[in-house]
């Protein structure tokens, strides 16, 4: 079992760094493209990112301890099988498995020949039903087949080249065999996908809701939050480039740096953009007053709101960063503000956490407060009013 484990864990591992990279990006890409999260859509995208890596790795690993595997080899040894169907003949051998008696068939199960046969049949049978998923018309399947047999005949050449020349020898064969029952594995996977994806809407669902959030010009609170999220991130982040840049991290010029920046991330740009943040204009929605209320008195309501939020948590840092001597004066009110400010800032993160389920539980029907003391909603129209 080792020898599917590892791979499999070593997938994982891949798998998990990649889901890290790609996830911000992901959510922008769909959220422009839908007008949503589809959580179908990132199922079939991450399930498909490690069963790729699954794929490879039970195909590549264990990897021989050594790149000179030629020494660690007899000098005639073949590195390629190119008889079709030797796996029956490898399942048969000395099995005690007659063809005209059929209480021997059960024999097949005990070969390991079998398994191996059935394992490389299995392998990208998974492929075959992301293929139909993504091709969606079943006369697609002479398209599906060939891009199973190009899996396949990528995986044979990566090993008989000994992954293009790292390892001066293969360590696994070319087999004819493994392109057939990978092929036909991915072609049967193809017809059989409708029974999977039924579990999952289809592109056409996904796309119709998308057509009826664009008539309707509805910004799902999901989106909403993941703007703020991310314009608050580039405001940290770009803090910490300029430490690394510069050397130098005051404090106090650390919260004026990030003061200016919640200014001009979240009142200067929405002022000369019509309301739409960095964010906002990448994901293409903006934020305008309702009942024709004045747009740059919303703005700065709603800069105001981000802002207070962040010194909140700010002063609770600066405060508790104070270090005082036991046998001053001041020890006791240090610790007391120490103490206090500390339970402010998690209590406003409670409340915090609470306050975003409710609006993402409540399918549009609240506002998160910044948006709420604004007086704000989300549009998708690029003209004001």
């Amino acid at each position: 079992m080792d020898v599917y484990v590892q791979p499999i864990m070593t997938a994982a591992i891949v798998f998990a760094v990649l889901a890290f990279l790609l996830f911000v990006p992901w959510c922008i890409y769909t959220f422009r493209k839908y007008g949503f999260l589809s959580i179908s859509k990132s199922i079939i995208m991450f399930s498909f990112i490690f069963y790729f890596f699954a794929a490879l790795f039970l195909v590549l690993l264990p990897l021989p301890e050594t790149t000179n595997y030629c020494a660690q080899i007899k000098p005639d040894t073949v590195f390629y099988n190119l008889r079709p169907f030797q796996f029956v003949s490898d399942i048969l051998y000395k099995s005690g498995i007659s063809l005209t008696n059929p209480a021997t068939w059960m024999y097949t199960f005990k070969q390991p020949s079998f398994y191996q046969s059935f394992f490389n049949f299995l392998l990208l049978m998974p492929l075959g039903v992301y293929l139909r998923y993504f091709l969606k018309k079943r006369n697609d399947w002479k398209r599906a087949f060939v891009i199973g047999l190009g899996m396949t005949l990528f995986f044979e050449i990566t090993q008989v080249t000994g992954i293009y020349g790292i390892y001066d020898c293969p360590y696994r064969i070319f087999d004819v065999d493994d392109l057939l029952l990978n092929s036909v594995g991915a072609l049967i996977g193809f017809f059989i996908a409708p029974v999977v994806l039924a579990l999952l809407p289809s592109h056409d669902d996904v796309v119709d809701r998308a057509n009826e959030v664009k008539q309707q010009d509805t910004v799902g609170p999901l989106m909403k939050l993941f703007a703020v999220l991310l314009d608050v991130a580039m405001i940290h982040y770009s803090w910490d480039l300029l430490v690394m840049l510069s050397g130098e991290a005051s404090g106090s010029f650390e919260f004026i740096y990030k003061t200016i920046m919640y200014a001009v991330m979240f009142a200067i740009i929405p002022i000369a953009t019509n309301g739409a943040t960095v964010m906002m204009l990448i994901l293409r929605f903006r934020m305008v007053p309702e009942r024709k209320a004045n747009f740059v008195t919303a703005t700065v309501r709603r800069f105001i709101a981000l802002y207070v939020t962040y010194a909140i948590f700010e002063v609770a840092r600066v405060v508790n960063s104070f270090q005082v001597n036991m046998e001053s004066d001041y020890y006791v009110f240090t610790i007391f503000a120490s103490v206090g400010t500390w339970a402010i800032a998690m209590l406003t993160l409670l409340i915090l956490c609470i306050h975003g389920l409710r609006v993402l539980l409540g399918r549009g029907k609240r506002r998160f407060y910044f948006d709420k003391a604004a007086r704000v909603v989300a549009t998708r129209k690029t003209e004001k009013g």
